[in-house]
């Protein structure tokens, strides 16, 4: 009986969230993504604070696992309730083999994206990777540039050459020398390198099928745990899978991030069915400074003067590329 109701709870639960979802509503999307802030700032920290001799590569692959657990029940509830999204697609057989070839492609792509996350963030330092993953817009606009032939406007070109000197100014540890250039702070700008080619790749399904984010996700996070899956059971071999997977602390901690990046990613995707995206970037672009607070408090981390600055001119540049976007699109409206 306690069980049944138990279930019975779960399954109001996720009536009310759908329900709540349903319909656009700009109040919810920018709560949600005041969430997507709280919960991006503290991600690095619940990384970096698992505990020492744990392999990144590892860690990548059980909380990819965890997040896949994490996904099971929102989907699931998507597949026997109306909303069966792209399970009740009628797609045809030339979509269907394309979808599937860009989710086992995206799906990798994020893979090795949670991998090299772990890594920079542990190797740069957790405010010098979250400032890092904000150079996102700079990958945007290069693949805008390529593919789509989208000419950007003088105002847009300042932002976006005031963020790559803040970046540049970060990577050299405020120094401005070459020599001086941090290659882990490199590998972390790989993170919003991989997410803008996964981005872009996935658009075509969201557009021209009627998967949900919960599905989006749930793809996502399946095919990053083969993936991921596989490399570690060829680098480290099977012993050293089995070795991790009965370590209760190692467990908590893949738990613990598995649980803050599935929420986050969930968080995401339906905040931008109440609000733009403009406004939703604007609302997080200042979660690296919360990253630095926190990595003072719980790691231990000391906070540079030049991290501060680099912090301030990659935001401010941000918000710039946002206004100057915004006022390109009124004036071609």
């Amino acid at each position: 009986m306690q069980l049944c109701r138990e279930i019975s709870a779960i399954e109001n639960a996720l009536k009310n969230w759908k329900s709540l979802m349903a319909s656009p509503n700009p109040k919810t999307g920018i709560s949600l993504a005041f969430v997507c802030l709280f919960i991006l700032g503290a991600t690095p920290i619940v990384s970096n604070s698992r505990p020492g001799g744990f392999d990144a590569l590892a860690f990548a692959f059980f909380l990819s696992l965890w997040q896949l657990l994490f996904s099971l029940p929102l989907v699931s509830f998507e597949f026997v309730s109306k909303d069966k999204g792209i399970f009740a697609a009628g797609l045809s057989s030339r979509l269907r083999r394309r979808t599937i070839v860009i989710i086992l492609a995206t799906g990798m792509i994020f893979g090795l994206s949670t991998y090299v996350y772990v890594l920079a963030v542990e190797k740069a330092g957790a405010a010098n990777a979250a400032i890092a993953i904000q150079a996102y817009p700079l990958f945007a606009i290069l693949w805008e540039s390529l593919f789509l032939k989208r000419r950007k406007s003088p105002l847009e070109l300042m932002f976006t050459a005031t963020l790559i000197l803040s970046l540049y100014f970060l990577a050299t540890g405020g120094t401005w020398r070459i020599d001086g250039l941090s290659y882990w702070f490199l590998l972390a700008l790989g993170i919003p390198f991989l997410w803008s080619v996964a981005h872009v790749i996935i658009k075509e399904v969201l557009d021209r099928t009627p998967i949900t984010p919960a599905q989006v996700t749930f793809f996502r996070v399946l095919i990053s745990s083969v993936f991921l899956g596989g490399l570690l059971l060829i680098v480290s071999g099977p012993e050293a899978l089995l070795a991790d997977l009965v370590k209760p602390q190692f467990q908590i901690f893949a738990m613990a991030m598995g649980l803050v990046y599935y929420t986050e990613l969930i968080f995401w995707f339906y905040a931008m069915r109440h609000i733009d995206v403009s406004m939703a970037s604007s609302i997080t672009t200042p979660w690296p400074a919360l990253t630095m607070i926190l990595a003072v408090f719980f790691l231990g981390d000391a906070l540079a003067t030049h991290q501060v600055i680099a912090f301030c001119a990659v935001a401010a540049s941000i918000y710039g590329l946002l206004i100057a976007g915004a006022k390109k699109q009124r004036r071609t409206a």
